[in-house]
């Protein structure tokens, strides 16, 4: 028996208490809730964001968990550890569901159970659908790794800092005031 895709609309409407969900290409994907490492990174670097976006008036930083609708038929939706949305593509209104389209810079925080393959094809998702910027913060090892739309990569160290670069001009963050371990 072949089971039909599920939809955006569907995963709006589901209710899995405690648990982080994603459809991907019409599968839903079910993990446990992060851990205190992940949780303290994601909401220092969304805080640092919001601070120069206000500032800046430059869009909107989306919290944890927020779904991005970035393929029809089958859909996927992701939701990325933080957002950020430049102010000329934001809605007139916010909507209730989820925002449709992938965000000007994606953050992905690494968790202990991820898996390199799942973080490299959430990053690829992200691109394909528009992304400009991906940053995967990796907490254990503290570094992070920085994707961009024209293909290139770059690695940096626990002295490097994330950059906003062109998608966010003038935000930095140094890694090294991120709550790593040791």
């Amino acid at each position: 028996m072949t089971t039909r895709p599920m939809t955006a609309e569907e995963l709006l409407y589901l209710s899995l208490p405690d648990k982080r969900t994603e459809l991907v290409r019409g599968r839903l994907i079910v993990r446990e809730p992060a851990g205190s490492r992940h949780g303290a990174v994601a909401n220092l670097l969304a805080y640092r964001l919001t601070a120069h976006v206000e500032t800046a008036r430059a869009g909107r930083v989306y919290a944890a968990e927020t779904g991005f609708t970035i393929a029809r038929d089958p859909d996927t939706v992701r939701a990325p550890d933080v957002a950020f949305v430049a102010a000329a593509r934001l809605p007139a209104t916010e909507p209730a569901g989820f925002f449709d389209g992938a965000p000007d810079l994606a953050v992905e925080v690494l968790s202990a159970d991820d898996r390199p393959a799942e973080v490299l094809r959430k990053v690829a998702d992200w691109l394909t659908a528009g992304a400009l910027l991906v940053w995967v913060v990796d907490t254990e090892r503290s570094t992070a790794r920085v994707y961009r739309a024209d293909g290139s990569e770059t690695l940096l160290d626990r002295d490097a800092a994330l950059s906003g670069e062109d998608v966010l001009p003038g935000f930095t963050c140094p890694l090294r005031e991120l709550s790593f371990a040791g």
